[in-house]
């Protein structure tokens, strides 16, 4: 399936707002968002005014962005989202957290979101003492995740978990860097997701 491969750097700068694509490097002040914060392109500079169509739609490009998807994925969890019961919104944030590749980030055992899907995408990690390298697999309540015993000696990875020890994880997971461990204590709630997003406007782009 198509991915973006382009300098992930502009879509930060598209979005107006930092998503932390690269990891520690967007804690630095090599980050291109910090040093050139107005969106790419010879109109980067000039003042703009989006209709509502187009705040909705920048809105979903950010979601979808964030977690790494191409269209034909993130509708599908929409659309599954929909189905659930519950709040439209809330249902698609919770899924979207709840990826493989997405919790294995929260956790600190990769150091941005791609990082995170390679490591799942090499068989690093395991579900319930079983290999998975689906980074789109959904966890659920109870779940246990690890790494295997060969990638708790992979440099990036200790890397990541030992700059990931002074963030809070969230109140869902349950984290044991020491064991390279993580369990699924709940399903993510709305307040588990940090990035200021409104997915209000997802639903209503998509409802129309």
């Amino acid at each position: 399936m198509a991915r973006y491969t382009g300098p992930v750097c502009r879509i930060c700068r598209r979005e107006n707002q930092k998503l932390f694509l690269k990891g520690e490097r967007c804690l630095t002040e090599k980050c291109a968002f910090e040093r050139r914060a107005y969106p790419p392109g010879q109109h980067g500079h000039g003042r703009i005014k989006f209709s509502e169509y187009a705040i909705q739609l920048r809105e979903k490009q950010k979601l979808k962005r964030l977690y790494g998807l191409v269209e034909k994925q993130f509708r599908a969890y929409f659309d599954k989202a929909e189905r659930m019961k519950g709040v439209t919104g809330h249902n698609l944030l919770s899924l979207l957290e709840r990826r493989l590749d997405s919790t294995i980030y929260r956790v600190g055992f990769g150091s941005s979101r791609t990082q995170s899907r390679l490591a799942v995408r090499h068989g690093h990690v395991l579900v319930n003492g079983k290999k998975v390298d689906v980074p789109s697999y959904i966890l659920k309540k109870g779940d246990t995740v690890t790494l295997t015993p060969e990638s708790q000696k992979v440099a990036a990875i200790l890397a990541s978990i030992e700059s990931s020890k002074n963030r809070e994880a969230p109140q869902w997971l349950e984290v044991d860097h020491g064991s390279f461990k993580a369990t699924v204590k709940d399903l993510p709630t709305r307040d588990d997701v940090t990035i200021p997003v409104e997915e209000r406007l997802v639903v209503e782009l998509y409802s129309k």
